[in-house]
């Protein structure tokens, strides 16, 4: 009698899965839809290289209404470093135009928060689509979020790929060293600045990566930024051994950020 029951039911419980999952994936349709308009390609051009541009990350145009247009938020660790030769190179953001096509645009660096890792960039030219942040303290450990960029440098081109990840633990960005050995200048300074919560995913990121929105799948708003990926052993290990662990800056520092330049 038992399996006559659970015959009857099995349809049914099937359909209504089914139906779960449909709803999910039209979700992440929908939010991929409103998200890559606003993607862009950060990097630098310069007239002797070959090739003349040179990506160095992901970005994206911020939506702020208070803010005003063409804004866009990527990592520090994306612009060129004080140890790096940049001169003669000029930063460019690479922008979708109304058809979808890329545009490359001049743009300048406005300020740079390196606790953080993030960088607030302004370009120049015609209005760019935005995507909006949502309160990143709302998320919360076992959430299903996406994350958008241009993996492994933009070797598989410059078409934003779409990656889904569940929030496997928010947790501070600093741990004590073991050992006084293992105390750097920069551990030092970020343990005086103060620590603060990540999110940590099981989603895989690659290089070129950094940079790009961590977003609600039902909403397509920013909780994140993608900023760095756990690898084992070398650099290169990271795109033939990826981990499929990734951390994301929290909405909210890109908030703070953006409030201090606020349009007058």
């Amino acid at each position: 009698m038992k399996d006559i029951a659970w015959n009857i039911f099995l349809p049914v419980f099937a359909l209504l899965i089914g139906s779960h999952v449909n709803l999910a994936n039209a979700d992440l349709a929908d939010a991929i839809t409103k998200v890559k308009p606003s993607i862009s390609v950060v990097g630098y051009y310069k007239s002797t290289n070959s090739p003349r541009f040179t990506m160095r990350g992901t970005g994206f145009v911020v939506a702020d209404q208070n803010l005003g247009a063409n804004f866009v938020v990527t990592n520090a660790h994306v612009l060129y470093g004080a140890a790096e030769d940049s001169s003669g190179s000029e930063l460019v953001v690479q922008v979708r135009d109304a058809k979808g096509s890329l545009q490359p645009r001049q743009a300048q660096v406005l300020e740079v928060d390196r606790l953080h890792d993030l960088a607030l960039l302004r370009f120049s030219g015609d209005p760019v689509v935005g995507i909006r942040l949502k309160d990143s303290d709302a998320v919360r450990e076992g959430q299903s979020l996406a994350l958008m960029g241009f993996p492994i440098g933009g070797a598989l081109g410059f078409s934003p790929v779409t990656h889904r990840a569940v929030v496997s633990s928010i947790t501070p960005i600093v741990l004590p060293a073991p050992t006084g050995q293992q105390l750097t200048e920069k551990s030092i300074r970020s343990l005086r600045d103060g620590s603060f919560d990540i999110f940590q995913l099981d989603g895989t990121a690659y290089p070129g990566n950094s940079g790009g929105p961590l977003f609600d799948v039902d909403t397509g708003e920013v909780v994140g930024i993608i900023n760095m990926v756990f690898i084992k052993g070398t650099k290169e290990s990271a795109i033939s051994q990826p981990t499929g662990i990734t951390y994301a800056i929290p909405a909210n520092f890109v908030k703070q950020l953006l409030q201090r330049h606020k349009a007058n």
